[in-house]
């Protein structure tokens, strides 16, 4: 099967751009609803982090660092490099004995306007901790700390990562077929979107009673759900769909158009990818199934950002529409 025509950018009332692509709907039964090849294969990217945490978590390292759940919401996050977020993975490692240097994350000027500002006009340099997912290393050190590994964490066959493999694979209910370096250096394992989308319905029926794994789950979802500003920042789709939320759902982006939404009340699961990487569609997509499923309206401010039943130019001349593709959500 192929991609599906998702969203459509109309203009003068001609189609001007389609994005296609694939979304599955995952729930307590299996598959609810799909659109596309639910077996293509994808990186899921930075949308798996949850997953990427659920060692440091379940191996009890978390606990045993006292790992808080705004700590545990920086561990999943694409943060923006914000002050809240420097200052929050800063604590966290010098709480580790652990320093900006220990990171393998590498270093990027951080997307958050007022920090990105700070830095600009100060002439002053950006560190590890700006980059995007310095929450997510803080966690890979911390479980590092935990299992006595060594300093290269990142490295495909360490302790860590072979940890990482092991738990995203039981979730997936797959063989990972392939893995390719992130932009942050750790290993990103392959997956098919609906395996990604059973991933998502176990964090969303993660019974928080239950087993050590279910347990993580449970409180990782939590922690997303529960500090959507730190998982994201201001202004982006992630921290805004989770706000208007109302802290019902976990909703995470990943590079290339990869989406992600956990909904424990429904033991739902959603994954997405737009085939052509834009990330305007999958934005677009997401916040159309979480109007599908009934966690918005399509009025939400949150949605209309995303999904514009009307688009104008610098002007304010209404130029066109962005629609949802017939037969998608």
């Amino acid at each position: 099967m192929s991609a599906m025509p998702m969203i459509e950018l109309w203009r003068g009332g001609m189609l001007e751009s389609v994005h296609a692509g694939h979304a599955v709907i995952w729930g307590p039964g299996g598959i609810e609803a799909a659109w596309g090849d639910p077996e293509a294969v994808i990186f899921p990217r930075s949308s798996c982090k949850m997953m990427q945490a659920l060692p440091l978590v379940e191996s009890g390292a978390a606990a045993a660092a006292g790992l808080s759940d705004r700590q545990l919401a920086l561990a999943c996050a694409s943060h923006s490099g914000g002050a809240a977020h420097v200052s929050g993975v800063a604590s966290w490692l010098s709480d580790l004995g652990l320093a900006e240097g220990d990171l393998r994350c590498g270093i990027h000027m951080p997307w958050d306007k007022d920090e990105n500002k700070r830095l600009t006009c100060s002439e002053a340099a950006p560190c590890q901790l700006h980059n995007n997912c310095s929450g997510k290393h803080a966690g890979f050190l911390t479980l590092n700390r935990h299992i006595g590994g060594g300093s290269e964490y990142v490295e495909l066959d360490h302790p860590v990562q072979r940890a990482v493999k092991a738990a995203f694979e039981e979730v997936v209910q797959e063989t990972s077929p392939h893995w390719g370096i992130d932009g942050c250096s750790a290993p990103n394992f392959a997956c098919s979107v609906a395996g990604l989308a059973r991933a998502m319905q176990f964090f969303a029926a993660a019974n928080p009673e239950g087993s050590a794994r279910e347990a993580a789950a449970a409180r990782l979802t939590r922690a997303m759900a529960a500090f959507p500003e730190l998982v994201a920042g201001k202004g982006r789709a992630c921290t805004e769909l989770m706000a208007a939320c109302k802290g019902r759902a976990a909703v995470k982006t990943g590079a290339e158009a990869v989406f992600i939404a956990i909904i424990p009340e429904q033991k739902r699961g959603i994954a997405l990818k737009i085939v052509d990487g834009g990330t305007r569609a999958s934005e677009a997509a997401i916040a159309a199934l979480l109007v599908r499923c009934g966690l918005l309206e399509r009025a939400d401010p949150a949605v209309e950002k995303r999904l514009p039943s009307v688009q104008k130019n610098w002007r304010g001349l209404v130029t066109g529409e962005m629609r949802l593709a017939p037969g998608f959500a």
